[in-house]
């Protein structure tokens, strides 16, 4: 009994993990490249690459905020205060899906912000992108 409970765990817990890729292998590649380069830019407090992750007219939707439009606003949004530090960050894609010209990549993001003081913050939300080539 003790090792069927266990399978059902392992197949219950790994179908929650699933991550579906659809379209050429290539192109997820650079997609994916580019997630964790988002993500060592946002560690290493590199705005210029972080912006440059975005385009001029881009939106993002962060929680209990206005929309923020444009490269300029975005990139104002991931400065961080002086002393804090994002320690650790990482995206999760769930789903990658290249149509033609178009991908579109939903997942879910973590992250760690250290403050001045010593003491961490814990973080995690959605995210969804549209991507055109």
């Amino acid at each position: 009994m003790k090792i069927y409970s266990f399978l059902l765990f392992l197949f219950f817990s790994s179908s929650l993990c699933s991550q579906t890729f659809i379209g050429n292998q290539k192109d997820i590649d650079k997609i994916l490249s580019n997630i964790k380069s988002f993500s060592v830019s946002v560690m290493n407090s590199d705005y210029k690459s972080i912006g440059l992750a975005y385009t001029e007219d881009a939106k993002i939707f962060p929680n209990n905020k206005e929309i923020l439009k444009g490269n300029e606003a975005i990139i104002k949004y991931w400065v961080l205060p002086k002393g804090f530090k994002t320690k650790y960050h990482k995206i999760k894609p769930e789903e990658i899906k290249i149509i033609g010209d178009e991908a579109y990549d939903y997942g879910y993001y973590e992250g760690i912000t250290l403050r001045p003081d010593g003491s961490e913050s814990n973080w995690k939300g959605k995210y969804v992108i549209v991507l055109k080539n």
